[in-house]
């Protein structure tokens, strides 16, 4: 199925742009209370925005688990929070492009011996060229999307017999640079131009979508999963491209962000917050739900880009074993909305 600016042009509003903009501008909600003795879960914490939302968590009293690429940079941010704070800090190393390594950091982290409270996917690239990954993938794609979903899909069973969970998408309003919805045929981007603010688009688009179908499964069991954006913040983001690339974002991007601490904030605030108990399947922008693009809202994309993923990803008996597990109707949620 390939894109169609006909599908989604009449469900396109003025409100919806409008609100967006408004809620770029606002300050996230902020929540104080501790998380003394809760382990949270962060992928890409050596920099950027996962870097602050550990050191966030970290001041409130959680154990942190941190899912980096860095030895180095990892080592020196579990020094610095268990010194700061007295919390233990350990890390997995990982290349998330690689599906060999994301299974494994899955794996890892299903067979941990304590629950996993709050799951923050915040590991990221963005890049102006397409590259491909060990397994033959668009990079991007496989990082910003795809890593998310077989982690998820691998420690359904986990965090559903914990009966409380919370996962955390850190998505983009950049999911608006699909503006006709995803290309399922050709999500490798081998038959058309690449773009790097398109691929970008359709990986988060791609996040959303599914987000509805897990959210199906996880219904009544305590886990929620929501996505956000984290604010038009500083971050290291785009530091794989080139020269001129690096010029402009250093010398012209960055000097109209805001400060990291926004998104830490916003992410402390739905990893914490009583008032986001039980509160699931949503989007929000910071703290403020947000509708996103009408692609994101189209179930029958969801539906099919779901059983592409469970294919790219190598995880297609691990939703079987959860829905036996659980008498999870497959079909009913296929159909839902």
């Amino acid at each position: 199925m390939g894109t169609s600016i006909s599908k989604y042009f009449r469900e396109y509003k003025t409100s919806n742009i409008a609100a967006m903009i408004r809620n770029n501008r606002r300050d996230p909600d902020i929540c104080h209370h501790d998380m003394k003795g809760k382990l949270v879960v962060i992928s890409g914490a050596t920099s950027g925005i996962g870097r602050a939302a550990a050191l966030e968590y970290a001041s409130h009293g959680a154990k942190l688990l941190c899912i980096n690429r860095n030895p180095e940079k990892s080592e020196a941010l579990k020094n610095e929070i268990e010194k700061t704070w007295g919390v233990e800090c350990n890390y997995l190393l990982a290349d998330l492009s690689r599906l060999e390594e994301i299974h494994k950091t899955a794996n890892s982290l299903r067979d941990l011996n304590m629950p996993i409270d709050v799951l923050i996917h915040n590991a990221g690239v963005f890049l102006k060229k397409r590259t491909l990954t060990a397994d033959g993938l668009e990079k991007v794609y496989v990082v910003q999307y795809l890593a998310s979903f077989i982690i998820n899909i691998l420690l359904m069973d986990k965090l559903m017999s914990q009966e409380k969970a919370r996962i955390i998408l850190v998505n983009s309003e950049g999911h608006r640079f699909a503006a006709w919805g995803l290309d399922l045929e050709d999500l490798n981007w081998e038959k058309r131009h690449y773009s790097g603010l398109k691929s970008y688009g359709s990986a988060k688009l791609s996040q959303l979508l599914t987000l509805h179908i897990f959210n199906e499964y996880f219904k009544n069991s305590g886990v929620t999963i929501n996505a956000m954006h984290p604010g038009a913040v500083k971050t290291e983001t785009g530091q794989e491209n080139g020269p001129l690339y690096r010029w402009y974002k250093r010398n012209i991007l960055d000097k109209s962000l805001r400060p990291v601490s926004v998104a830490s904030d916003a992410l402390y605030f739905l990893g914490a917050s009583e008032r986001l108990e039980g509160v699931s399947g949503k989007f929000f922008n910071l703290t403020t739900a947000e509708e996103p693009a009408p692609p994101a809202l189209d179930i029958e994309a969801a539906n099919l880009l779901w059983a592409k993923s469970l294919e790219m990803g190598r995880v297609q008996e691990a939703i079987l074993h959860v829905q036996g597990k659980y008498n999870i109707d497959a079909e009913t949620i296929r159909k839902y909305g």
